[in-house]
């Protein structure tokens, strides 16, 4: 698959998700075996502002090739401006969202919200694509509740503004996170456009990544909900679909060297107060399936010092006993 001049590794991409995908969480997934690896999402006025915590989420140093931000918003000025601040600190390609479900986020007539006005969003990627010399690509749902399907006019209004690429979740803005993904309009917009489509929602087998390329004849995967905990994800389905068999979910060993690696990078990126803190709920993911999880977190969940909080993780995971891992 290619956006612009990129030509990506494979089809798999980590999805954008805020208060997750930083930059220690996307360079794990990638040496993984993601494709690309977006940015959180970042508010384009946040953008403009400059905060520490906001220069960290499109923080891309050493990071491989396509470096993406995502950025969001309702302004089409405001967006172009961020776009460009963006691509001048090195971004090779920014991403809109107008897929996130999220209330503070809807609220302020962004993310998924801007589905209602199709003038709008041609507004805003008309600006966008204009104010940068990168690919644009964006990210969406496949509409506002389940009576207002337009992916595929939005879809259709992407193309003409020049968007490279498309991702599609599954679900409309009405459903939040609730229910199970539809494809059919994935596949319906497949059809409608020329452009690259990634099907995103619930995609979490290499069963499930099979039926939805089958199902959608989309280009790429997209994995987010996935993908906490189980950075794994990506060599598994890559594995399952040029190979047709399926890899062992990793033991315990493996688990504990991953996660203390990116508890480390966690540290090194936020400082030891705030990546102790930030370190929390990717532990709760990556060790959820292990016997006694719930007890465990509990206990972790007090360690104040970096070193306290990864010889408990390595004490946890060494000498419990063997517990079942999610299959990815």
């Amino acid at each position: 698959m290619r956006i612009g001049p990129y030509t990506l590794a494979n089809v798999l991409s980590l999805a954008p998700m805020a208060g997750v995908t930083d930059r220690p969480f996307r360079t794990l997934c990638r040496r993984l075996g993601a494709g690309m690896a977006a940015s959180e999402m970042v508010a384009a006025n946040a953008l403009l502002w400059g905060s520490r915590k906001t220069l960290q989420r499109i923080d891309h140093e050493g990071e491989p090739a396509p470096r993406i931000v995502q950025i969001a918003g309702a302004d089409p000025q405001m967006l172009r401006q961020a776009a460009h601040l963006n691509v001048d600190q090195g971004a090779e390609i920014i991403d809109i969202n107008m897929g996130c479900p999220a209330k503070k986020v809807c609220n302020k007539l962004a993310g998924s919200a801007l589905l209602r006005d199709e003038d709008l969003v041609a507004r805003i990627l008309d600006a966008v694509v204009e104010a940068v010399p990168v690919p644009v690509t964006l990210k969406i749902r496949t509409g506002w509740d389940r009576i207002n399907r337009n992916g595929v006019r939005i879809a259709q209004i992407a193309e003409q503004s020049g968007i490279a690429a498309l991702a599609v979740h599954g679900r409309t803005r009405d459903d939040g996170f609730r229910g199970n993904a539809e494809y059919r309009t994935i596949a319906e917009i497949k059809q409608a456009v020329g452009i690259p489509v990634i099907a995103n929602g619930d995609i979490r087998t290499p069963g499930q990544a099979c039926a939805v390329l089958a199902q959608t004849k989309a280009d790429g995967l997209m994995i987010g909900r996935a993908a906490q905990g189980n950075p794994w994800i990506f060599q598994q389905l890559q594995h399952y679909l040029d190979c047709g068999t399926e890899l062992a979910a990793p033991d315990r060993a493996t688990v504990c060297e991953t996660l203390s690696e990116h508890l480390v990078n966690l540290y090194h990126f936020y400082g030891s107060h705030r990546g102790v803190r930030i370190a929390r709920k990717h532990i709760a993911w990556y060790c959820k399936e292990q016997r006694d999880a719930a007890a465990f977190r509990a206990n972790v969940n007090r360690a104040e010092h970096p070193d306290e909080q990864l010889s408990m993780v390595r004490a946890f995971l060494l000498q419990a006993e063997p517990g079942r891992r999610a299959a990815a």
